[in-house]
């Protein structure tokens, strides 16, 4: 069945129209010429009349997890106990160094700012303090704006020290910041209300640890549960980021810890979290235009360097996605390719720990061809 298809209500304003003219001319039992003043005024009417239904239809749809959105999303989430995630803070690990060892601990206070920038700033969550005779003390930092412009700093990028203290000239973060994301969308939403009566179980079947895993984290893209054959007990949840990487070793804490409380995870269960397994593929090749599209070549060949680009977006977001070339040359051929010469990728297949990410990709206009 085609949803998206579904009308709970006539909207097209001719058919109200045509309605409104026939009951009248019936009722009245007069005929309403084109211009006649009365025709005109019961057209205005149906404009209006079709405003409202298709209002009404809109508001009806609310009702429905498959067309339901904002605010209405969020009622029908509260009706199973599954809140919107909020937006998260982008973390990472600072290393303050002093100057020289000092006899008495140097304190790090709560809130202690450090910028890549000057703008965007990142506070310690903890109080820390570097042991007398020592030099350095690692502390996590959170950033001040929730959501995902806090990540991918690299490693020394956070190097400038807003609240001077003493004896401390040299700040670096030491990981690359990750773990912000923005307010959960609608569409992720959807997903998780979708499983989300698995929670009203403990978390034995698959949609149960799936909905636990997902809410753990706003960043968290995907998610697949296995227990193998010779394994019985043990539950392994592998956790892929929005971006298509695998979890972090924050995400994957996060998630360990929702589906490890004693009140969600059955006594027998031992579950472990786990990033996948990335396997890599390249994206070798050649593509030819139609000679009779020469004059768009330009334009033709941008379509297809996105084509390659979305094909391997969306073939790291999801786990256990086989590698398929036949997809890739379907979305360069309809970028406007006459046809695709494919060394590589070579068909795959992806286990459910698994995810497929690109290592290489070298694809080259071959030239024109008649048709």
């Amino acid at each position: 069945m085609d949803l998206n298809n579904i009308k709970f209500i006539e909207t097209d304003t001719d058919s109200i129209k045509q309605h409104i003219i026939t009951v009248y001319e019936a009722l009245t039992g007069r005929t309403l010429a084109l211009a006649d003043p009365v025709r005109l005024f019961l057209c205005s009417l149906a404009s209006i009349i079709g405003e409202q239904r298709n209002l009404i239809d809109y508001l009806t749809r609310q009702n429905m997890l498959a067309f339901a959105e904002g605010v209405f999303l969020d009622i029908l989430g509260m009706l199973v106990g599954t809140e919107r995630l909020p937006a998260s803070a982008a973390v990472t690990t600072v290393r303050f160094t002093l100057s020289a060892p000092q006899p008495s601990a140097v304190i790090i206070p709560k809130g202690t700012r450090v910028t890549p920038d000057g703008a965007l700033m990142f506070a310690t969550t903890e109080v820390a303090q570097i042991a007398p005779g020592q030099l350095t003390a690692d502390v996590v930092v959170a950033c001040q704006q929730a959501g995902e412009l806090g990540n991918g700093y690299l490693p020394g990028e956070l190097s400038r020290l807003v609240d001077p203290l003493p004896y401390l000239p040299t700040v670096a973060n030491t990981t690359t910041t990750n773990g912000g994301a923005d307010t959960e969308a609608d569409d992720d939403y959807r997903e998780r209300i979708e499983v989300a009566p698995g929670q009203f179980s403990v978390a034995g079947p698959d949609d149960a640890y799936i909905y636990h895993a997902m809410s753990a984290h706003t960043s968290i893209g995907d998610v697949a549960v296995d227990s193998p054959e010779g394994n019985e007990g043990k539950v392994f949840i592998y956790v892929l980021l929005k971006s298509g990487k695998p979890a972090t070793a924050e995400i994957l804490e996060a998630v360990n810890s929702t589906c490890n409380d004693k009140r969600i995870r059955p006594l027998t269960d031992r579950v472990f979290v786990k990033a996948p397994a990335v396997v890599p593929y390249n994206v070798r090749g050649a593509f030819y235009i139609d000679a009779n599209n020469a004059s768009r070549a330009t334009a033709i060949r941008e379509a297809v360097q996105q084509a390659v680009d979305d094909y391997t977006a969306w073939q790291r977001a999801k786990l256990g996605r086989d590698i398929n070339p036949s997809e890739l040359i379907h979305r360069i051929i309809q970028a406007g390719a006459k046809r695709v010469e494919l060394q590589e990728p070579a068909f795959t297949k992806i286990l459910a720990s698994q995810v497929a990410g690109e290592r290489t990709v070298n694809l080259t206009l071959g030239g024109l061809e008649d048709a």
